[in-house]
């Protein structure tokens, strides 16, 4: 192996470590976050389907 192919192997591995980064905070993040504050959120709205609103129970009159 020469230098010129280490150093070309040294520079595509960078990129390839540059791009992974970008990919993981600019799209797999964001897509994870908004799918669990979404699923936390529906679980709520099923939940309250069935248990009811939160909050104390109506007063009798």
């Amino acid at each position: 192996m020469s230098a010129t192919d280490d150093a070309t192997t040294r520079v595509r591995r960078k990129r390839m470590e540059i791009f992974a980064f970008l990919f993981l905070t600019a799209v797999v993040m964001p897509v994870l976050a908004v799918g669990t504050v979404g699923t936390y959120g529906l679980g709520v709205w099923i939940y309250q389907m069935f248990a009811g609103p939160p909050g104390p129970p109506p007063s009798p009159h």
